[in-house]
C-alpha cells in the first residue's frame, strides 16, 4: 500500500503471497497518532479523551495531540485489496509459503510447489519460536474480545477505557480495555501478558463477569469474537537476511514490552519505500533506537521475573506523567530528558535490579 501510494512503482511487478483469503472480521487494531495517516479513510472510530482504571489510580487521560483511533480488520483487508487489484502489475497468491531463500542475487520463495524468483522478498512469517538466551524474555500477549450489542443509550461513545486493571491478576499483568463504537455498541477485549495461555472458558467467564458486573450490562448480544497472541520478547529479530527484508513481528517490529505493532509496520513501510525511492534498495533503513530496545528488556525482566506487578507499573507512569508524554514513550518517540523524566516516577529498586541484570547478564 506504501508503494502504491507513492505513484512510483507501477512498472514493477509485485507478487503477494498470504496463506488465508482474509475475508473475515478476525481481528481489530488500536493505535494512536497526531497526523492523519494512509489508513485514516478506513478508521471505524477514534476518540479524543480515555479512561484508565486500578485499583491504586483512577483517572481520565487527557491525550491531546493524539487521537486513538480503531481500525477493524476486515476494513482493512477490503481497502487494500480493493486498491491493490487495481494495480495490473500485483499478482496475489493464496497459498502457505514453503520455503524463502537468497539465492546468488536474487530471493526463491517456493509456495504450492512453485518457484518464484524477485530481487527482493519482505517476510512478515515467524516460522518459529527463536532460541532465546539468558536474560532474554518470551512472553505471550494474549486476548480475547467480545463485541456486543446492548440496549440503546448504555454507552457514552465519545469516551474509550485504554486499560481497566480492576481485575485479578493472578495470571500476570491482566486488564481490558473497553472501546464504544457506538451508543448500544462496544468492544470489549479481556487481555493478559503471561507465559501461558489460558483455558478457553476462563476467557469466556471474565469477558462474562466484567459486562455483567464491572459494566453492569446483564442484557447484551455477542455480535462478533476475535481472540489474538502477540509475543511480547526483547529476542534481536535480524531486519536482513540479503536479499531477504523481515518486516512485521518477524522483523522486530512489534514493541516488546506493549505488543504495540500497527504504527511500527507503518513507519517501517513508509522507510522501506523511501529507501527505494533514494537509493535503489531496501536496507537503508534506520535501525530501532537502542535505548528503547533496553527500555523494552528492562521492562519485559520485571513482568517476568514479576518484581512488581502490571496494573502498578501502568498506574505509576498515568499518574505521575501526563499521558500524551506516555503515548509518545511508549511511540519510541521521546527524548532523553523526557524518559529521564518517566523513568524517575517508576519505583527505583525493581528497575534498578532489571536494568543491571540486563547491562551485566547476571
Amino acid at each position: 500500500m506504501h508503494m502504491m501510494h507513492s505513484g512510483k512503482f507501477s512498472e514493477k511487478k509485485i507478487l503477494i503471497i498470504d496463506k488465508e483469503y482474509k475475508n473475515k472480521n478476525d481481528r481489530t487494531w488500536c493505535f494512536w497518532e497526531i497526523e492523519d495517516d494512509l489508513f485514516q479513510p478506513i478508521v471505524y472510530k477514534q476518540w479524543d479523551h480515555l479512561h484508565f482504571y486500578s485499583a491504586k489510580f483512577y483517572g481520565p487521560l487527557q491525550i491531546a495531540p493524539y487521537k486513538y483511533k480503531l481500525i477493524r480488520g476486515i476494513d482493512f483487508y477490503n481497502y487494500c485489496i480493493n486498491e491493490l487489484s487495481r494495480h495490473p502489475n500485483i499478482e496475489w497468491i493464496n497459498s502457505p509459503v514453503e520455503s524463502i531463500n537468497n539465492e546468488e542475487e536474487k530471493v526463491i520463495v517456493i509456495t504450492d510447489g512453485k518457484k518464484y524468483k524477485a530481487s527482493f522478498a519482505f517476510n512478515s512469517i515467524l516460522f518459529e519460536k527463536p532460541q532465546l538466551k539468558k536474560n532474554q524474555y518470551w512472553m505471550l500477549q494474549h486476548f480475547k474480545g467480545w463485541r456486543i450489542k446492548a440496549a440503546p443509550n448504555t454507552f457514552n461513545d465519545a469516551v474509550a477505557t485504554l486499560m481497566d486493571f480492576k481485575t485479578e491478576q493472578d495470571e500476570g499483568t491482566t486488564f481490558f480495555y473497553m472501546l464504544p463504537l457506538s451508543h448500544s455498541e462496544a468492544l470489549v477485549e479481556y487481555t493478559l501478558f503471561s507465559k501461558e495461555l489460558l483455558q478457553e472458558s476462563k476467557y469466556h467467564n471474565a469477558l462474562n463477569n466484567y459486562v455483567t458486573q464491572r459494566l453492569g450490562i446483564t442484557d447484551f448480544e455477542i455480535i462478533e469474537e476475535e481472540f489474538g497472541i502477540i509475543p511480547m520478547t526483547n529476542y534481536p529479530f535480524s531486519a536482513r537476511e540479503k536479499n531477504i527484508v523481515n518486516i512485521g513481528t518477524a522483523g522486530g517490529r512489534t514493541k516488546g514490552s506493549s505488543g504495540y505493532t500497527f504504527k511500527f509496520i507503518q513507519k517501517n513501510s513508509a522507510a522501506i519505500v523511501k529507501s527505494l525511492l533514494d537509493k535503489g534498495h531496501p536496507f537503508h533503513v534506520q535501525k530501532e533506537n537502542s535505548r528503547f530496545r533496553f527500555y523494552d528488556s528492562v521492562l519485559l525482566d520485571v513482568l517476568h521475573h514479576r518484581s512488581l506487578d502490571g496494573d502498578v507499573i501502568f498506574s505509576k507512569l498515568f499518574k505521575k506523567n501526563p499521558a500524551a508524554l506516555v503515548l509518545k514513550f511508549l511511540d519510541n518517540e521521546t527524548s532523553l530528558m523526557e524518559e529521564l523524566k518517566i523513568i524517575s516516577t517508576l519505583p527505583t529498586l525493581p528497575f534498578t535490579k532489571a536494568a543491571l541484570r540486563q547491562v551485566f547478564n547476571q
